[in-house]
């Protein structure tokens, strides 16, 4: 096994930005839409969260804007870019927000696919969402609770503060991790019931429809669902295949499907995938890809083999997959 991506990736860790708030139903698209109009009237500047009337132009409060704003540059609708000399960092559209709100692809992301690229751009490397990735590639509890996940999360970031990783003298407190730990479980399992909860914490993630976490048992005990998922598009297991592949592993020409389905990063741990489920995507690869990846059990050893990475164009395939099944609906 490789060293954690959480040590070695050049990525800013952070934790929190979300202001106790899961990502919810329009938000993305009303970020993105947003953002193209103001980049349309002014190229240099966007200020559309930080102006005085960005409460009443996304019609929520100051906390929930931030919110906004760090959920759609967290998973590619939105790009923020920091640059020398400028205290803000300049937000542009991002290519999934592109792909999805742009060309209008899934607006209102009413394709399963979405939802896995959504998760995906949180969970696939450390970043803006670093907890994301730890809990999805780090933390293998076969069942867990909150307190559980808290203390596992605490001492990771200890290890990344002594480590260096969160930059000289930085630490992050119990809050901090036990709002990421309860932000993380709302995002992607439907809480039920309670008088305590207000209305507004019974609105559902939308990515809790992949079911990748459930309850287990009873009691507040969870668990990761690991095994087929048949809403998964093979076009979005490439683009995640392809993304691990040139970020991590670039001069590699072979991957095991074991190394696929366990390594940290690789689209079989982000979307927790068995091995046969695995095994089973990477056939179908070499026809997905013109050849471009192939797929060889011959000596007895299963493995994808890159015959040209660099002819692999995978967002022309996720489009391409989008408008299939937009006629496919229309029809």
């Amino acid at each position: 096994m490789s060293r954690s991506l959480l040590d070695s990736s050049d990525s800013r860790l952070q934790f929190a930005g979300h202001e106790t708030f899961p990502l919810r139903y329009g938000w993305l698209k009303k970020a993105y839409d947003a953002v193209r109009t103001s980049l349309s009237n002014d190229s240099q500047i966007c200020s559309v969260f930080t102006d005085d009337s960005a409460i009443a132009h996304f019609g929520v409060g100051r906390n929930m804007v931030l919110s906004i704003r760090h959920w759609a540059i967290a998973t590619d609708v939105l790009s923020a870019e920091d640059r020398p000399g400028e205290r803000a960092a300049r937000i542009t559209t991002g290519k999934l927000g592109d792909l999805l709100f742009g060309d209008s692809l899934d607006s209102y992301l009413e394709h399963p696919g979405s939802l896995w690229l959504l998760h995906w751009m949180l969970a696939g490397k450390p970043g803006r969402a670093t907890t994301w990735h730890w809990a999805f590639n780090e933390f293998h509890e076969p069942t867990f609770d909150r307190e559980l996940m808290r203390r596992r999360l605490s001492r990771r970031c200890e290890e990344l503060v002594d480590a260096g990783r969160l930059g000289k003298g930085r630490s992050i407190s119990g809050i901090t991790i036990r709002r990421d730990v309860d932000c993380l479980l709302r995002t992607y399992f439907a809480l039920t019931g309670g008088a305590r909860r207000v209305p507004e914490d019974s609105i559902e993630s939308p990515l809790a429809e992949l079911g990748l976490v459930q309850k287990a048992g009873v009691g507040e005990l969870f668990r990761f669902r690991r095994g087929p998922k048949s809403s998964l598009p093979d076009e979005v297991f490439l683009l995640a295949l392809v993304d691990f592949w040139r970020t991590y592993y670039p001069l590699r020409r072979s991957f095991s499907v074991d190394f696929l389905t366990f390594e940290r990063g690789s689209p079989g741990q982000v979307f927790l995938l068995d091995e046969e489920a695995v095994a089973e995507r990477l056939i179908r690869l070499d026809a997905l890809t013109d050849g471009a990846l192939r797929w060889d059990e011959s000596s007895g050893m299963r493995q994808l083999y890159a015959h040209n990475l660099d002819d692999i164009d995978e967002w022309v395939v996720l489009r391409a997959m989008f408008r299939r099944d937009l006629r496919s609906a229309a029809a």
